[in-house]
């Protein structure tokens, strides 16, 4: 699999629970109507000999909002998790979940065959197939003995 550097300066910057996240916040409770709230789905990516799957939490989305696309080595997710109306807010003492619009990037390894993905959609798992081209999986070599 790709090593991703990582870059901390980066992620407390724009990444989750970034450094300016709590100004954002204060400053959207001042102009907007409540605090910002970006979703981003929880994904976990793990690799066995004949595939990498890639699994993205996305309870409450209808699959059919959801786009899976592959360019140039990288994985695609994207999709948005649409909100009740205002009008149907009118009982909430609270408001928890996120909503809005989501992307994810994931950079595929070489040995991904990216004609072969396939993708399954059940009780708000997204799960994504990405099977490895034959030529890169461990073959077992026998020794003849003389």
């Amino acid at each position: 699999m790709t090593l991703v550097r990582w870059e901390p300066l980066n992620t407390a910057i724009t990444g989750p629970g970034n450094l300016f996240q709590g100004f954002d916040e204060a400053l959207e409770r001042i102009w907007g109507n409540g605090p910002v709230r970006r979703w981003t789905p929880a994904v976990d990516v793990y690799e066995n000999k004949d595939s990498v799957v890639v699994k993205a939490e996305l309870p409450g989305l209808d699959p059919k909002e959801v786009e899976i696309s592959i360019e140039d080595g990288t994985l695609y997710l994207k999709g948005e998790r649409k909100s009740e109306s205002e009008d149907q807010r009118d009982g909430y003492h609270r408001l928890e979940r996120s909503y809005g619009s989501f992307a994810r990037a994931f950079t595929l390894p070489d040995s991904v065959d990216p004609e072969k993905v396939s993708a399954e959609y059940k009780d708000g798992l997204l799960s994504v197939t990405l099977p490895k081209r034959e030529e890169s999986k461990p073959k077992k070599v026998k020794i003849a003995v003389k």
